[in-house]
């Protein structure tokens, strides 16, 4: 009777162990990457590490883009729709309860696509109205709205400082730099006849205005990248097999590079500005051959393509590892994750069976 009382708890500990195991398993670590399965409409959170996936979670109709919070705890999630949209929503995501919150409603904004969380606020693009906007998650409520004028305004970066965003417009074959500038004050003055107005005089003080300057690229300028200097915007150019380089102080386009890949869908740095990788989609336009890399790799400085690598599929989105070891590309016509070795430019692995995969994050609990 002992031995059988001492077996029974043996057992039960050892139960409790594994379902502790299990539970342990199945927690988000602090770091993660974030990737979105546009046919799969979900959000899959996955082990950087181990490249497990910790949780699928519901990302909403036609998931595009994705980004976490400052503080790694939510997920946020554009319902894209295509460049005429209806859809007006921005979903939003738990990371550590890896369940779907009530999505933001953009109400008259429509297409959301790009995003940036800065500041404590996220920006977005809304390609059917033409517009950038920027949510307030304290307060709940979209507290800025800004036009750029440009037709599918897709993709945004906004500086740390918060006086500087570029936007890249697909239609309109332009790059919008838009800068936050000191601009004279000239009042209205004391209507005539009449007695001027306390304080200081008209004009003699400076207001801050968002000053708009559209440089001219490519066409088809979809996936951007400001260099980690600061000093150049870089766009792929799908309908012309091109990267624009724009030097950001001059606000001017100061090289045409051509690139291997067809229909460059995004461009990114490596975190020491060396070198930028361009993906592509492949073939583009009716009666294009296929293009035998869709993942081409520039180096900065020279601006020549160094590599030029095959992942078995068209691709979409690149999110580099902050430590400079290698870049996540989503291989979307592979149906998978390709991992990219950063020193070697090679292949080490992949990310599979996703469902047609495209934006990707990182998220970092604090």
């Amino acid at each position: 009777m002992e031995l059988r009382r001492v077996w029974k708890t043996m057992t039960g500990c050892v139960g409790a162990f594994l379902l502790l195991g299990l539970c342990a398993a199945a927690q988000t670590p602090s770091k993660v990457l974030l990737v979105l399965e546009k046919n799969g409409t979900q959000l899959d959170i996955i082990d950087p590490l181990s490249l497990k996936t910790v949780a699928k979670v519901p990302a909403g109709q036609d998931p595009h883009e994705v980004i976490a919070s400052d503080d790694g705890k939510l997920a946020y999630i554009t319902n894209y729709g295509g460049a005429q949209s209806s859809l007006h929503m921005i979903s939003v995501v738990d990371l550590v309860a890896q369940k779907a919150l009530a999505p933001i409603d953009l109400v008259a904004l429509h297409g959301a696509h790009g995003l940036d969380f800065v500041g404590g606020e996220l920006y977005f693009t809304a390609e059917t109205s033409k517009v950038i906007g920027r949510y307030n998650p304290s307060t709940k409520e979209i507290d800025w709205v800004m036009g750029t004028g440009q037709d599918r305004t897709h993709m945004v970066w906004v500086a740390p400082s918060l006086d500087k965003i570029v936007t890249s417009n697909v239609s309109s074959a332009t790059i919008s730099i838009i800068e936050l500038v000191l601009q004279p004050n000239r009042g209205f003055g004391p209507p005539p006849g009449g007695t001027p107005p306390a304080g200081p005089p008209p004009g003699s003080g400076n207001q801050k205005s968002w000053e708009v300057t559209n440089v001219p690229v490519g066409r088809g300028s979809e996936g951007f990248d400001v260099s980690p200097d600061g000093k150049e915007i870089w766009t792929g150019n799908a309908q012309d097999g091109t990267v624009s380089v724009i030097d950001f102080a001059s606000k001017k386009a100061v090289q045409t590079v051509p690139i291997s890949a067809k229909g460059a869908n995004r461009l990114k740095f490596t975190p020491d500005g060396k070198l930028v990788l361009v993906s592509g989609l492949g073939m583009f336009g009716p009666g294009a051959a296929p293009s035998a890399a869709n993942l081409v790799v520039l180096d900065a400085a020279s601006r020549k393509e160094v590599k030029q690598l095959s992942l078995g599929g068209g691709a979409a989105g690149i999110l580099m590892d902050p430590d400079g070891s290698r870049a996540f590309v989503a291989v979307s016509g592979g149906n998978k994750v390709a991992i990219v070795d950063l020193k070697n430019l090679s292949v080490t692995g992949e990310i599979a069976p996703l469902g047609q995969p495209d934006g990707m994050a990182w998220a970092v609990r604090k």
